[in-house]
This record gives C-alpha cells, sequence and structure tokens, in this order.
C-alpha cells in the first residue's frame, strides 16, 4: 500500500489507517469527487467519512501524472493508469472524443485504486494437476475479483523458475500483458516477482501480442488475462499450432457457462485446453472449488483458498 498511500492526501491516509486494522485486506479503493470514500476488503464495501474535493482530486492526478499530464496522455486513452507496485489507478469522467475515438478523458471525478496483490507460491498446490511432463493448456475460471490473475502470475513464475523438488525444468514464458495488471509494468518494467525467463509485451493486445510473442520470443509457454473475443480465440489455436502452450483466465462462474459462449466454441470444439480450474470470490477471493479435464471430469478433492 505505500506505493498507493504516496498518491492520497495526508488526511485521506490517516482516515484509511484509523479505520482498517489490516490495510492488506484492502481490494479496491475508489475515490469520487464529492461523495464519501468506498472501500472494498474481503469482498465488503464500507464507506468511509471522508468526502472527497475537487481539490483532492487534482492532487491525485499531479502525483500520477508526476505534473505533467503530457506524460500520461496514452493512459487517459485507455481510462487507467499502472503505478509503482503494480497497482492500477481506473479513472472516470468527461470522455473527449476525435473521429469516433477516446482522445482522453479530462474533468475525471472517479479513481478507482485497484490494489495489486502478490502472493508468492500459491500455484504450487495445483501444479500436480497442471504438469505432467509438459505444461497442460490450462484456463482459470472465475468472476470478477476472484483472484485469477493473483494466481495466473504465480502460474508464470513457476513456470519460469521450474521446480527442481518435482524435475520440472524452467521455461521461457512471454505474457501479453493487454491491461499492465499481470505484470504491473512501469515504463516496460515487471514489478512483480517472476523467474529469469519471462517476456512481457506491456499494454499490447492479446490477439496481436501472441502472434508477436510466437513470432520474436519463441516462447515455451504464453499467458494471457481475460479471453473472450473471436480474434483472441484464433490467436490461441495459432499458438498451440505453433507448438507453444497456454495459461488463460476467462470472466465465468463455471467451465459448464463458459462452453455455451458463441465466441469460445472453437476452444472446446478443438479440445484445445486439458485443465480448468474455477476460482469463486465467495467466502472471499482466491477460494479454488473445482479442477476439472476436457471431459468435465473434476480432479479435485478438496477446496483450496489461496
Amino acid at each position: 500500500m505505500e506505493e498507493v498511500f504516496n498518491v492520497l492526501p495526508i488526511m485521506l491516509k490517516e482516515k484509511l489507517i484509523l479505520s482498517f486494522s489490516d490495510l492488506n485486506e484492502v481490494e479496491e479503493l475508489r475515490l469520487r469527487v464529492s461523495r464519501p470514500v468506498e472501500v472494498i476488503a474481503n469482498n465488503h464495501s464500507t464507506f468511509l467519512p471522508y468526502i472527497v474535493t475537487a481539490e483532492d482530486g487534482s492532487q491525485i492526478l499531479g502525483k500520477l501524472s508526476q505534473f505533467s499530464i503530457y506524460t500520461i496522455e496514452e493512459e487517459l486513452k485507455k481510462g487507467y493508469i499502472t503505478i509503482k507496485g503494480g497497482h492500477r489507478v481506473g479513472l472516470a469522467g468527461r470522455v473527449v472524443t476525435e473521429n469516433g475515438m477516446v482522445k482522453m478523458i479530462r474533468d475525471i471525478s472517479s479513481y478507482n485504486f485497484r490494489i495489486a496483490k502478490e502472493k508468492v507460491g500459491i500455484a504450487s498446490p495445483f501444479v500436480k494437476y497442471l504438469y505432467d511432463g509438459r505444461w497442460k493448456n490450462t484456463m482459470l475460471i472465475g468472476p470478477p475479483q476472484a483472484g485469477k490473475t493473483t494466481l495466473l502470475r504465480d502460474f508464470a513464475r513457476v513456470v519460469s523458475q521450474g521446480d527442481h523438488v518435482r524435475g520440472i525444468k524452467p521455461q521461457k514464458v512471454g505474457i501479453v500483458d493487454e491491461r499492465s495488471e499481470i505484470a504491473g509494468s512501469v515504463k516496460g518494467v515487471p514489478q512483480y516477482t517472476f523467474g529469469e525467463r519471462i517476456d512481457v509485451l506491456d499494454a499490447c493486445p492479446k490477439a496481436e501480442g501472441m502472434m508477436m510473442l510466437v513470432r520474436s520470443m519463441s516462447p515455451h509457454i504464453i499467458l494471457v488475462d481475460e479471453i473472450g473475443k473471436k480474434e483472441d480465440v484464433d490467436a490461441i489455436l495459432e499458438a498451440i499450432f505453433a507448438g507453444v502452450q497456454l495459461i488463460v483466465t476467462v470472466h465465468g462462474y463455471s467451465l459448464e457457462e463458459i462452453q455455451k459462449r458463441p465466441s469460445l466454441q472453437p476452444l472446446f470444439q478443438n479440445g484445445t485446453f486439458e485443465r480448468f480450474i474455477e476460482i469463486s470470490n465467495h467466502p472471499r477471493p482466491g477460494n479454488v472449488t473445482d479442477i476439472k479435464n476436457r471431459k468435465n471430469i473434476s480432479l479435485f478433492s478438496q477446496k483450496v483458498v489461496y
């Protein structure tokens, strides 16, 4: 939270410290001008007795941009800024368009700090389900804020570093990080704990990024967050035909649900993915409820919360 505190007004920092005994539980911090601060922790929303002022907003934006709005022009087009530590700040306000395309967001009235969670080692209990002489193409399924990206990030570390105890050799990992959430890169440099064999395409569209990695970086495994579009599926199939394994995430509540999505049908028709990890955000994020194979048969005997 230190990197987030560096951006916040002093009085708000004091309110947070007084209101929460364990700030590590905070998942989102939502600041809306002229409204009370909303804090989401352990999937529960709380409003603090602090009204965000326009001056607070100006101060936050100034610190985010290092007091030069031109340095974050690209981020203002995308609607979010990634800060040191991998934390992402979502923005909302008046959208300026040009030729039908978003040019920037002005008069920003909402700031959503999504607190990055790095949990090194959480992927270890699941390695035996995903590795059998090679890494199996795997899909992590869960609703928003279930902890999919946190788990995906640690799988990247395990694949890159290898596991000498299990006899797993380290392999080259390519990450397509369209929203700067997996690696949390700042100026192209990943902010999280990874092995030495990680290559990241930051702020790159998923479909294009997968093909770029296949052509230029020869990865053994590609990791991608939140697939769903037809072009994502086409790129996944191309990568697999090129001999690359994939670990991806997708929004959903179960394997049965996502199997009904028209855009994902080619993946199921081809039997592309061999493992499906279902993750819930109840009673709190990181609740792995099941692991299934491509025949929809459960391989999991117990729930694990990371």
